[in-house]
């Protein structure tokens, strides 16, 4: 038997263990206990007694020594490529677009970012009449070649991810046409919620729903003092962050839904911090909602199918 941590060695050594007649777990990290003091010793020697410790602790029995980590198959984990990427090029076009703001500001220039930047660029003048800097101008061009790069790589798997919904016949693109059937998902969502979430992982209720998504409650008693500490967060952030978005979203597309009345009665006269707190709690029952109507087909109560 053995164990290791998750992180950047991924999971090609956990299927290397596997091939091998290795029990193996992958363990959260986050999820190990460690001494709470302000000053703890930490070496390489005294995680590896702490991690086989749990580890015969584990075998042995003990329930909730660690949280082990779900391996996805290959496939499934391949799949799940298309749309990292696509995220990463998104936060790449806006850090171009950023750097190339701030470098004209920097010089009292204000110009949008749009197919005839380099045009406008030539005419540019500073303060004084002059003309930019050649370096500069090198600089500019240079970093918007960069976006148009990064743009087009980004039209290309949207055109990608398009055909693949269209035509492909694979199961998880069957669940991601069906969430693009209700009002309010989109293809950024329904792809996400399928590839990260509901195409490959097996729910039993809908607190493993909302846990894996960081959502649940974490409250804090102690005596008689009790109060919530608010959602966990140990979830999956892509998954937790756009179910949030979504939420916005739903309430936006499907005003007549039971979820959307629920919010309007209990949250939407509050003020800001209500709203933001009956927020994540629609983006809870929001993923409840779509694993029951991916899983057994039922549609959420109220909600409206696109024509």
């Amino acid at each position: 038997m053995s164990c290791y941590e998750a992180g950047r060695d991924g999971f090609w050594l956990h299927r290397y263990l596997l091939a091998g007649g290795v029990e193996n777990s992958v363990v959260d990290s986050a999820s190990i206990k460690v001494d709470r003091r302000a000053k703890r010793a930490k070496t390489d020697r005294l995680d590896l007694a702490e991690l086989l410790s749990m580890l015969i602790r584990s075998d042995w029995g003990e329930k909730k020594v660690w949280s082990v980590v779900h391996v996805p198959s290959v496939e499934a984990e391949d799949k799940r490529h298309l749309h990292r990427h696509l995220d990463t090029l998104k936060v790449d076009r806006t850090r171009h677009i950023n750097r190339i703001k701030g470098l004209l500001v920097s010089q009292g220039v204000r110009l949008a970012v749009e197919a005839d930047f380099l045009s406008q660029l030539e005419q540019v003048r500073l303060w004084d009449g002059q003309s930019l800097a050649p370096g500069l101008r090198r600089r500019l061009e240079r970093e918007y070649a960069w976006l148009r790069y990064v743009s087009d790589q980004i039209e290309a798997l949207e055109v990608e991810r398009a055909e693949l919904i269209q035509n492909g016949s694979e199961p998880e693109l069957e669940l991601v046409r069906q969430l693009l059937r209700l009002k309010g998902i989109g293809p950024n969502s329904a792809w996400l919620f399928v590839m990260e979430f509901f195409g490959w992982r097996q729910f039993r209720n809908r607190r493993q729903v909302g846990g894996l998504a960081g959502l649940s409650p974490t409250p804090f008693q102690s005596g008689d003092e009790a109060r919530e500490q608010g959602i966990s967060k140990a979830g999956n952030r892509p998954v937790r962050s756009l179910a949030i978005e979504i939420a916005w979203s739903w309430l936006r597309n499907q005003p007549h839904s039971e979820l959307s009345l629920w919010f309007q009665a209990r949250f939407a006269n509050g003020g800001k911090r209500m709203r933001k707190r009956g927020i994540v709690a629609v983006a809870r029952k929001l993923l409840v909602a779509l694993w029951r109507y991916l899983d057994y087909g039922e549609l959420p109560a109220g909600a409206q199918l696109k024509p």
